[in-house]
């Protein structure tokens, strides 16, 4: 299983010779409302058996949850479907907020 750190993920979205990844968000609607990366797909974790099949196989996709388990759960389980290029963001919106932007908001 691929990981990255936030930190890592922002330079990734910042740099512009790169095409940015799929930002796959696996947390509930509440937690999207409270705080969010930019363009990120909000699809909850307990969506993705019945909704995965809407997800480009061979797409970049970076998946996104409060601390990082449930978005590896689900990267696992997108693995296991056949993606190929699944990488879990390591501390999720947590380390986004603690190591990115300070002032987003946190819960």
């Amino acid at each position: 299983m691929k990981q990255l750190t936030a930190t890592q993920l922002k330079a990734w979205l910042d740099d512009p010779s790169r095409e940015p990844p799929l930002l796959l968000d696996v947390r509930e609607p509440w937690e999207f409302d409270v705080v969010r990366i930019p363009d990120a797909k909000l699809v909850p974790m307990r969506a993705i058996p019945a909704r995965h099949q809407e997800l480009a196989r061979d797409a970049e996709t970076v998946v996104i949850c409060h601390h990082g388990a449930r978005s590896y759960q689900v990267a696992l389980f997108l693995e296991q479907q056949g993606f190929g290029n699944v990488i879990n963001l390591y501390g999720g919106m947590a380390a986004w907020s603690r190591d990115v932007d300070p002032a987003a908001p946190t819960y």
